[in-house]
């Protein structure tokens, strides 16, 4: 296998940065990114869950080892995530036309910015395999990404105000073995979800393609 892939280092600079959750920026490294639309979870799941996940992250400060940080993504970003499967919200990511502006803009950027790995675009969210090439941050990838979009489908709709879900989650991506799991991750989410077809559009590289079926 190929290693010219950067995957977390704890030797490596990390830049911190905070939007309710904490996002580790390490340079040209590989992420597996999610971000929602702001009607995908109900009002109150939401408002409880983060009364839970501020408990918890009080009796278990950062910095994490791998064994805490995969407890804490379990019990809340499982959470989430079957949330998410469930359907919630109008799901305008289910119109073709608006998941075609999603996955015009994820390749927009695709060998000056970023290097597309596995990427899928579920009725409320959207979750990416990607690396950030040296030079640029995920912050301002985020920014650009999911304002364009914002817009982008905000004016082919018609409508105004927020599409997006404040923030986003975003994990480093540490070896080859958490990449493969990505990768089927993201390819499973639609019949996990039991989406219809039409219903999502997704894509691959050809090295995630052979990483994900690889024993």
């Amino acid at each position: 296998m190929s290693d010219d892939l950067k995957f977390y280092s704890p030797r490596t600079e990390t830049t911190v940065g905070w939007n309710r959750l904490p996002h580790w920026d390490q340079q040209g490294r590989t992420y597996l990114l999610t971000f929602r639309l702001a009607d995908s979870v109900p009002a109150d799941l939401l408002r409880q869950h983060r009364l839970d996940e501020a408990a918890w992250c009080a009796l278990n400060p950062e910095p994490w080892t791998a064994e805490v940080e995969l407890a804490h993504a379990k019990r809340f970003t499982g959470a989430i995530e079957r949330w998410l499967d469930q359907g919630h919200g109008v799901c305008l990511l289910r119109r073709p036309e608006c998941a075609a502006i999603i996955a015009n803009a994820l390749q927009h950027f695709e060998g000056q910015r970023t290097r597309l790995h596995a990427w899928v675009i579920m009725p409320n969210h959207v979750h990416v395999l990607t690396e950030i090439l040296e030079g640029y941050s995920l912050p301002d990838l985020m920014e650009s990404w999911k304002g364009y979009m914002a817009r982008a489908i905000n004016a082919h709709l018609g409508r105004s105000g927020t599409l997006w879900q404040k923030g986003y989650h975003d994990r480093l991506i540490r070896n080859w073995d958490h990449f493969r799991n990505v990768v089927r991750y993201i390819r499973d989410n639609p019949k996990k979800a039991a989406l219809k077809p039409g219903e999502w559009i997704a894509g691959e590289s050809a090295r995630a393609a052979a990483v994900g079926v690889a024993a």
